[in-house]
C-alpha cells in the first residue's frame, strides 16, 4: 500500500516542478532559464543604459557619444523586450532567486563569483558595475570620464555575451535564442569597437572576465 503512494507523490513533485519550469501552457516557468535571463538581463542592461547617459551627458568626443547613443537606444529596447516577455508568460519581474541562479549546475554557476575577481560586487551578474565605479564615473571629466566608461563598458559588455552564451546552451525557445544570439554578436562587435577607443587614448581594457581556451 506504502508503494501506490509513494508513486502518486512523486508524480506530484514532478508536476510541480515542470509547473515552475514550463509553466501552464507550454511557456517558460517561474525559474526557467528563459525566465532567469529576461529578468538578470533586463537588470544587466538597465545599467549599461544608466552608464551611457552618464556619460553622454559630459560632452565626450563623437566616437563615444555615438557609441553612447547606440547602447541607451539598443539595450532601452531589449530591456522592454525582456521585462515584456514576462508579462506574456505571466511571470513576475522580481524573483526571490539569486542573481544568475538559472546558470547554475550548468558550467556558469560560478560566473558571478569569476566576475567579483574583476571588480564586480559579490554574488552580482558578470560585468556589472561596482557603485564605487559608477560614483568615480560620475565624477570623471574629459578623457578620464572616457577612458573609464569604455573600461567599465567593455567588462560589463563581457558579462552579457557570458550570460547570452549560457542561455544558448540551455533553451530552443525561438524568440529568447534570436535575442540572446543578437547580443553576443552586437556586443562582441562593441568590444572590438570600445578595444580600439582605448588604444586611440593610450588605454588597455581591464582585465577580461571571458574564459580563454
Amino acid at each position: 500500500m506504502r508503494k501506490p503512494i509513494l508513486i502518486i507523490c512523486g508524480v506530484l513533485v514532478l508536476a510541480v516542478a515542470a509547473l515552475l519550469l514550463f509553466g501552464r501552457d507550454g511557456t517558460p516557468g517561474d525559474t526557467s532559464p528563459e525566465a532567469g535571463f529576461a529578468r538578470d538581463m533586463a537588470t544587466h542592461h538597465a545599467q549599461a543604459v544608466d552608464m551611457a547617459f552618464t556619460i553622454r551627458d559630459k560632452g565626450p568626443e563623437d566616437q563615444v557619444r555615438n557609441l553612447a547613443f547606440d547602447i541607451i537606444n539598443t539595450q532601452s529596447n531589449q530591456r522592454g523586450m525582456f521585462l515584456g516577455w514576462l508579462q506574456q508568460w505571466d511571470l513576475s519581474q522580481a524573483t526571490d532567486q539569486r542573481p544568475m541562479a538559472w546558470m547554475t549546475g550548468h558550467g556558469h554557476g560560478a560566473a558571478a563569483a569569476a566576475a567579483g575577481s574583476s571588480g564586480t560586487a559579490s554574488g552580482a551578474m558578470p560585468g556589472m558595475a561596482t557603485p564605487q565605479e559608477l560614483t568615480k564615473l560620475k565624477e570623471a571629466r574629459g578623457k578620464p570620464a572616457e577612458v573609464l566608461f569604455l573600461q567599465l563598458m567593455i567588462r560589463h559588455h563581457e558579462g552579457g555575451v557570458q550570460m547570452a552564451e549560457g542561455l544558448l546552451k540551455l533553451s530552443t525557445r525561438s524568440e529568447v535564442v534570436s535575442m540572446a544570439q543578437k547580443i553576443v554578436d552586437g556586443q562582441t562587435g562593441e568590444i572590438k569597437l570600445m578595444t580600439e577607443l582605448l588604444q586611440q587614448r593610450g588605454a588597455q581594457p581591464l582585465p577580461s572576465i571571458l574564459k580563454t581556451s
